[in-house]
């Protein structure tokens, strides 16, 4: 399994920490690091490491916002990021960070929103996904997904951030991928 032997992770944007504590169940023996610009998010942290019934001597959360956040210098052999990059007015902010963060062997793992092509199918997926949601809900789901960036763009900020040997890739009818491994020099 390609997450056996993770040590460490590395969650950029990590929210409340419900991907973290995800992910903790998958790597079973790694230590986590949650970092988030959102003091109010990171409160819910402790009681999603309840939730999920991991232990929360595995995790450190801080709060912080990139580019001058202080990520604690560790092997990270796992870097992921969930629903930041459409958040960012520079992008190559996350990509910066996890320069920094990884090492040759890091695993990247970056999901987002992807930009609709269009007004009317921005309009068709807050529909299909929020229509039952209160109207701020439905509102922020489509400013998010009219601040997402589409495919190639992704493409280029990879190339131009030398992480062109990272693949991006459309999942379903909203998100995208950002994945791979950190090549030697």
């Amino acid at each position: 399994h390609p997450l056996d032997g993770i040590r460490w992770v590395l969650d950029i944007g990590c929210g409340p920490g419900d991907i973290t504590c995800r992910v903790a169940a998958a790597c079973p023996g790694a230590r986590l690091v949650g970092i988030d610009g959102s003091a109010a998010m990171l409160a819910h942290a402790p009681s999603m490491v309840a939730r999920h019934g991991a232990d929360p001597g595995r995790f450190t959360f801080i709060h912080g916002c990139l580019p001058g956040a202080v990520i604690p210098r560790r092997p990270y052999q796992l870097v992921i990021s969930t629903s930041l990059l459409h958040h960012l007015s520079d992008p190559f902010v996350l990509w910066r960070a996890i320069a920094r963060a990884a090492r040759p062997g890091t695993i990247v793992f970056v999901a987002d929103l992807r930009r609709p092509t269009s007004p009317g199918e921005v309009r068709r997926l807050v529909e299909r996904h929020a229509a039952g949601e209160p109207h701020v809900l439905r509102q922020d789901f489509h400013n998010s997904l009219r601040a997402a960036y589409r495919l190639d763009e992704v493409g280029r900020q990879l190339r131009r951030a030398a992480f062109d040997f990272l693949r991006v890739e459309a999942v379903g009818d909203r998100h995208l991928i950002v994945h791979g491994v950190i090549p030697a020099p």
